[in-house]
């Protein structure tokens, strides 16, 4: 075990998740801030565990040649950003490293190298910023928290953020100060603002400005709306009122203090509407590469039926809407589905539907309703997918699993588990949204692994299957013996010849009996022709299939090609 304030001369291996130096001291982990891989220097232990310890650099023996001077004056403190003390290439080597190792060890891949979508610029980036606002000796100030704190760390101008918002920021503090309103003390639960959020449209450089309190009245607001007209594009004030104790920066009221309470901004060529509780990608630019990136991965064609767990305000969903027949929207957050919907009404998409509930619960009563979407985008919060998605996601069998994820742990984890019930990555890549910031973006996508199935048949139906004649084959779907996913291929025999024909399962249509099936194949339009259906009677199927099994597994009509 190592002790506490010696110290040691270490070389640094590896990164953290959080983007800190790894070093190895006497068989002990490092946790260093502020290294770089490569780099040899000598390190005060400041914490010490029985496998792992923390430290910091009282001395550079070895520089790297990735390490640069801090442009940012508080970067050593403030939580905001990692990456200031390394050029960019060593970052997007390290992003790209941390979504392989990822892959690799938790996903069980063998990848050797992952791509990742670099971004032209590491200023000036993000549309969206949330200030703490604190208090020293009775005036406010507003900036953001140290690492691992809630100390709220000053700073003028954020390289990563826009100037019209840092411009936001010192006008609401000025307003605060001059009017002498509280700054919210999160330990007694007193005081009125807890937090300035900014968020500004890229294209329509439209700004959003909200208040959060702790209360439903901000003092002489006309003052500050006054105020905020200075700024170019300021375009409405809502004031969000959180009363709760903890660390949730949003509450679950917005009152709309000037103008209309939301902003408008376009991406992938769509235009969508904002409210502060929308979901959107903070960088605008490698955004729409992201979901373009995803489009294109995903294969849609206009016969396809799309499914977009946690869509948010509908940006990839109605971007996929282009090139689908029809696409289907399920977010948790009801004003950001009603956005969605109305995002879709804007943009004179007519082929979206929108839902609001837990995407997993979603997901699982859209596949009892029979519904089988051919592709499937998921874009999950960090904490990944929860066990009712991913089972949702085996049941309904999509053709294709884009998989869009903020953190690559979760995504790795959830890969595995996708794997073992028959998915395979077919590509992954990584991209970076966040400049100077430890976080990234990742990118699956995901194929059920093609399965051969082996099946007997008389000579009608067989010969019909031959002749392209019919195109659909009736079957219990018992899927504890013979799970069948589109993709797959099924090998036809011919009992009387020994015969053999290959197809591939473009569908299954599924039902709760033989008699609703019949019913059913008109519709279908599978080459059985009246005369089929007239003769066919449910209790034909009887001999093979007993009412008690097909109650029991249903019955599936396998669309053929």
């Amino acid at each position: 075990m190592l002790i506490k304030n010696q110290i040691y001369e270490a070389v640094i291996i590896d990164y953290t998740a959080e983007g800190q130096g790894v070093a190895k001291i006497d068989g002990c982990a490092v946790f260093i801030p502020n290294a770089i891989v490569g780099e040899r220097c000598m390190v005060r232990i400041e914490k010490a565990q029985k496998t792992w310890a923390a430290g910091k650099i009282t001395e550079l023996l070895e520089k790297s040649p990735h390490r640069v001077n801090r442009e940012c004056p508080v970067a050593k403190l403030c939580g905001g950003c990692d990456f200031w003390h390394m050029d960019y290439t060593e970052e997007c080597r390290l992003k790209a490293d941390r979504v392989k190792q990822a892959l690799n060890r938790i996903g069980g891949e063998n990848l050797e190298e992952i791509p990742l979508l670099a971004a032209p610029t590491c200023y000036n980036y993000r549309n969206k910023a949330q200030y703490p606002v604190a208090s020293q000796k009775g005036r406010a100030y507003a900036g953001f928290f140290r690492a691992g704190t809630h100390q709220v760390v000053e700073n003028d101008r954020c390289r990563i953020l826009p100037e019209e918002t840092d411009k936001i920021k010192k006008i609401v503090v000025d307003y605060v100060n001059h009017y002498r309103i509280s700054a919210y003390d999160e330990v007694a639960h007193k005081g009125l603002l807890r937090h300035i959020y900014v968020r500004r449209g890229q294209v329509s450089g439209q700004v959003l400005v909200c208040l959060v309190c702790n209360g439903r009245k901000l003092p002489h607001a006309e003052d500050l709306v006054k105020r905020l007209q200075a700024v170019p594009g300021f375009t409405t004030l809502v004031l969000a009122v959180n009363t709760r104790p903890g660390n949730a920066i949003l509450g679950d009221e917005f009152i709309t203090l000037y103008g209309p309470g939301y902003i408008e901004d376009t991406l992938c060529g769509l235009q969508f509407r904002l409210s502060p509780r929308s979901f959107y990608q903070v960088n605008h630019h490698q955004a729409q590469r992201l979901y373009e990136a995803a489009i294109a991965q995903a294969q849609i064609t206009k016969n396809d039926l799309v499914l977009d767990l946690y869509c948010g305000v509908g940006t990839i969903t109605l971007a996929m809407a282009k090139a689908a027949g029809k696409v289907i929207g399920v977010e948790v957050i009801e004003q950001a589905v009603q956005d969605a919907r109305d995002n879709a009404k804007r943009n004179g998409i007519e082929n979206a539907e929108f839902f609001c509930g837990d995407a997993g619960k979603a997901a699982l009563e859209l596949e009892s309703k029979g519904i089988r979407p051919d592709v499937i985008v998921v874009d999950p919060p960090r904490k990944g997918l929860n066990t009712d998605t991913i089972e949702a996601l085996d049941k309904m069998s999509p053709r294709r699993l884009v998989y869009v994820s903020c953190d690559p742990a979760t995504l790795a984890r959830d890969v595995a588990l996708l794997k073992a019930r028959g998915f395979a990555v077919q590509s992954a890549q990584a991209a970076d949204l966040f400049p100077r910031c430890a976080h990234v973006e990742s990118l699956v996508c995901m194929t059920r692994e093609q399965v051969c199935h082996n099946m007997n048949l008389h000579s009608s139906p067989f010969e019909k299957i031959k002749s392209g004649e019919k195109t659909i084959e009736l079957r219990l779907f018992d899927e504890k013996r013979q799970k069948i996913n589109p993709g797959d291929k099924i090998v036809f025999t011919n009992n009387a010849t020994g015969e053999t024909l290959t197809k591939t399962v473009v569908k299954l249509h599924r039902f709760d009996s033989f008699e609703e099936l019949y019913k059913s194949l008109p519709l279908l339009q599978c080459g059985y022709t009246a005369e089929d259906i007239d003769a066919a009677h449910p209790s034909d199927m009887e001999q093979y299939y007993s009412v008690e099994e097909q109650n029991k597994y249903g019955v599936v009509g396998i669309a053929l090609c």
